[in-house]
């Protein structure tokens, strides 16, 4: 019988981060899930560090990528479960019944397409900093991708038959593009309105984060259409603003 759930994770020299999201994976109360680990043929300790947490649940597989989203379709290629999540290193389920809370919800509301919850932001200590500067809506549609990645993509939970692999042709922003597709796919989407992913705030250089913002920019026009997207843009200029005046 498949797995409810494929919950994978990719790894590149990812030694400091990876125990912590196996051992948030293991400890969950629900056990209806495989864990799959796709590292991209690390040099550190990684695959080390992943086979001594590992479970019977537990497939790992350590080899030469093209990136991180050519890993992402190698852990889409490999997963037999219902449902997919994308759990990176550093990240973890909000408690150790997260996992059967996310089942529960998916039973109660006969399969949906996508399930998907907040996400709370955390530091290399594990202590909470605050919530992601954007909030999940109470509903989801694909116009909501209009505002930007409105859901984290750890906390955006997709039935296996609605998934794509992640466009190649974009390489910062490929998952935002992918959920897009995902959407369009799916008939329902149900919220939990809880915390349910803690993400590890890493931050992100200048350089990658600019090049994600001018990838995201092509993906918008793409499917909302230029004019829409300029004028959302006016708007993230001012959201923004605000939020570096609040800060200060």
């Amino acid at each position: 019988m498949a797995p409810l759930f494929s919950i994978i994770t990719i790894t590149y020299n990812a030694s400091p981060t990876i125990g912590v999201t196996m051992k948030s994976v293991a400890s969950q109360s629900c056990k209806l899930y495989e864990h799959i680990i796709v590292d991209g043929a690390s040099t550190d300790a990684t695959v080390e560090l992943a086979r001594r947490d590992a479970t019977e649940r537990t497939t790992i597989v350590s080899e030469p990528d093209r990136g991180l989203y050519d890993a992402m379709n190698k852990g889409l290629g490999m997963a037999k479960g219902d449902y997919v999540i994308f759990l990176n290193s550093g990240d973890a389920f909000a408690t150790d019944t997260t996992l059967e809370l996310i089942a529960d919800t998916i039973v109660d509301n006969d399969y949906p397409g996508i399930v998907y919850g907040q996400t709370r932001l955390v530091d290399n200590l594990r202590k909470h900093v605050g919530m992601r500067h954007l909030t999940a809506p109470e509903v989801l549609t694909v116009e909501s991708f209009a505002d930007g990645m409105v859901v984290c993509h750890q906390a955006f939970i997709v039935l296996r038959k609605l998934v794509d692999n992640y466009d190649l042709r974009y390489r910062f922003s490929a998952d935002y593009e992918w959920c897009i597709r995902c959407l369009q796919r799916s008939k329902r989407n149900v919220f939990i309105p809880e915390v349910i992913i803690d993400y590890l705030n890493e931050g992100v250089t200048t350089r990658n984060h600019f090049a994600s913002l001018r990838e995201r920019f092509r993906i918008m026009c793409r499917y909302y259409g230029v004019r829409t997207t300029v004028w959302r843009h006016l708007g993230f200029f001012i959201r923004n603003l605000k939020r570096k005046w609040q800060k200060n």
